[in-house]
């Protein structure tokens, strides 16, 4: 099916994977409406990052499932409610599902739908398209024209208004600390480092996956942002809990700039518009570099941050 085969197809986007391979599929979701503004288009995606397609305009609408292993309530009643919806999108009479991430479980939940077709993204191979262009390639398969533009994502002003309130006016550079694997964890005694001299200069806003370690479905933070803040001087960094998706993209919507290993919080502030310094340890970066906006990528020779000193990364920040 070509974008033009039609003159109103009705497309899904299935993107069942993290918070920053959305936040890089937005530029598709944006050009699909562009080229097609009266096609109905929608997105089905999960409990965990569903916040990053919220408010957006070029949606219709947005379905939310919840995966097996994040599930909130009993076995049956998360059954039922996947056999529900399957249903209500079947109803739909979709003319085509699109999958940038190609996984055997997104193909399944794709074909599950019933759609004229599938069209999915060949596997990643090669590091040399960024994830930003692999997810376009799907929508070229069906007469996608052009270049991939910026990301974005949409903050709730409420939120918004309601940190702005506790921060105050003035600059602020952000601060994540969070990352999953441990070649992309930064030390903490050079983050309060780091800290501690742009706080000489600038406020900084502390950020980071909320939770414990511990958690089985969602593992966070709480207990290193805790020890962080202990060893920076008072007022060296105004700490902003995030305990959900949403107030994480106020958060960084606040931000003149920032600094994050990278990973979900990295795209967010891409997408916001932010100028990102982003530590890399052994992610390939260039496809998963910010896109589309000032950034620094910091990556030590050994692929693992805690190479990376803190003059370097001071250096980079104030680069930009």
């Amino acid at each position: 099916m070509a974008v033009d085969a039609a003159p109103a197809p009705r497309i899904l986007i299935l993107r069942r994977d993290n918070i920053g391979d959305l936040a890089c599929t937005t530029p598709l979701i944006a050009a699909l409406r562009a080229q097609l503004p009266g096609s109905w288009l929608g997105a089905l995606v999960t409990t965990y990052n569903a916040a990053v397609l919220a408010r957006n305009p070029a949606l219709d609408e947005v379905f939310v499932y919840e995966k097996l292993k994040h599930r909130s309530g009993g076995l049956l009643r998360h059954l039922q409610a996947r056999l529900s919806q399957t249903a209500q999108l079947r109803a739909r009479r979709l003319g085509c599902v699109l999958v940038p991430a190609s996984s055997p479980q997104s193909l399944k939940l794709a074909h599950s739908l019933k759609p004229a077709q599938v069209v999915s993204a060949a596997p990643a191979g090669g590091e040399d398209k960024h994830e930003v262009e692999r997810s376009y390639e799907v929508g070229r398969k069906i007469g996608l024209r052009g270049k991939p533009g910026p990301l974005r994502v949409y903050p709730d002003p409420q939120r918004q208004a309601a940190l702005r309130a506790r921060l105050g006016e003035g600059p602020l550079v952000a601060v994540h600390i969070s990352a999953r694997r441990p070649a992309q964890r930064w030390p903490l005694e050079r983050y309060a480092a780091l800290i501690a001299n742009l706080s000489s200069r600038q406020r900084v806003m502390l950020l980071w996956a909320p939770g414990a370690r511990g958690d089985p479905r969602h593992p966070g933070d709480d207990e290193e942002a805790a020890e962080l803040r202990g060893s920076l001087e008072p007022g060296g960094a105004v700490p902003v809990p995030t305990p959900d998706l949403e107030t994480l993209i106020a958060a960084l919507s606040l931000a003149d700039r920032v600094v994050c290993p990278d990973g979900g919080a990295m795209h967010l502030a891409a997408a916001l518009g932010k100028p990102v310094v982003a530590l890399f340890g052994d992610s390939p970066v260039e496809r998963w570099r910010p896109w589309g906006v000032p950034h620094r990528v910091l990556r030590p020779d050994s692929h693992n941050l805690v190479d990376l000193p803190v003059k370097t990364v001071l250096e980079a920040c104030d680069s930009l």
